[in-house]
């Protein structure tokens, strides 16, 4: 599954994980961003700047290892 979270107009988090999270996890990765909102839906429409998904970054290991220090699996 991906999660888009939007912080702001121009800032969105986006969070892929091996199963559906319940609304607990939702809730305390919406918290870790600084309470963006969770967009419902499958795709965002736009141009956006970003690293490659592909590529992982410093931000994106410390991102997956406060999640599972927060009880949060599967990212």
């Amino acid at each position: 599954m991906v999660y888009f979270f939007q912080l702001n107009p121009t800032q969105y988090f986006v969070v892929e994980t091996i199963e559906k999270l319940n609304n607990e996890s939702l809730n305390k990765l919406s918290w870790l961003f600084n309470d963006a909102k969770l967009i419902e839906g499958y795709q965002l429409d736009g141009k956006f700047i970003g690293p490659r998904k592909e590529m992982i970054t410093p931000w994106s290991t410390n991102a997956v290892e406060i999640s599972q220090n927060m009880g949060i699996s599967g990212i």
